[in-house]
């Protein structure tokens, strides 16, 4: 992660998480997330569309997809996910589809069913620039949280904090296991 102290003095420091305003903490936390979340949007749109050529609403679908890279998803549940209505998920996976980043198909059984799933293209595309996108966070992080948010912050984002912080857990051999793994 970023040295919390190059916090950019053009930006307007990031929501204390211990505060002495009149919000309690838990909304304290979600000012500092709200920050962070939209530091890492504006500083990725450029990115994303010079590395994918792809909007910043695409690139969430192809996230979303890329986290179940075998079996697609539904429509429905990527509309769900996104919080975003249905008609607008279509416009965007239309022209993801047009680029050829993913195909979509009738799901067996329902009439109504689709889902959508990344093309061999898609995932070679997600991994060729995966190194920039994470540098990208990491940066737009490291400059709009303090010193003690971005400690919080480490242990979330995966390769930034301690072992813990990476998503894997021992397992009964001892072994790294992803997080779910063994559900």
């Amino acid at each position: 992660m970023a040295d919390p102290e190059e916090h950019s003095p053009d930006l307007p420091a990031c929501p204390s998480a211990r505060g002495t305003g009149l919000l309690p903490p838990e909304l304290r936390a979600w000012m500092v997330l709200l920050a962070a979340t939209g530091a890492v949007e504006q500083r990725l749109r450029a990115v994303v569309k010079e590395r994918l050529d792809v909007s910043h609403d695409e690139f969430l679908v192809l996230c979303l997809l890329a986290e179940h890279p075998e079996e697609g998803l539904r429509m429905t549940r990527v509309a769900e996910l996104l919080g975003r209505p249905k008609t607008r998920l279509t416009y965007q996976v239309a022209c993801l589809q047009h680029t050829g980043l993913v195909t979509r198909r009738s799901v067996c059984g329902d009439k109504r069913g689709v889902e959508i799933a990344l093309t061999d293209k898609a995932r070679t595309l997600l991994r060729e620039a995966s190194g920039a996108l994470a540098e990208t966070v990491t940066a737009a992080l490291g400059h709009v949280m303090g010193p003690e948010q971005c400690a919080a912050m480490s242990g979330l984002v995966p390769g930034t904090g301690t072992e813990a912080g990476t998503g894997a857990e021992a397992g009964a051999d001892g072994e790294a296991e992803p997080v779910g793994a063994s559900d």
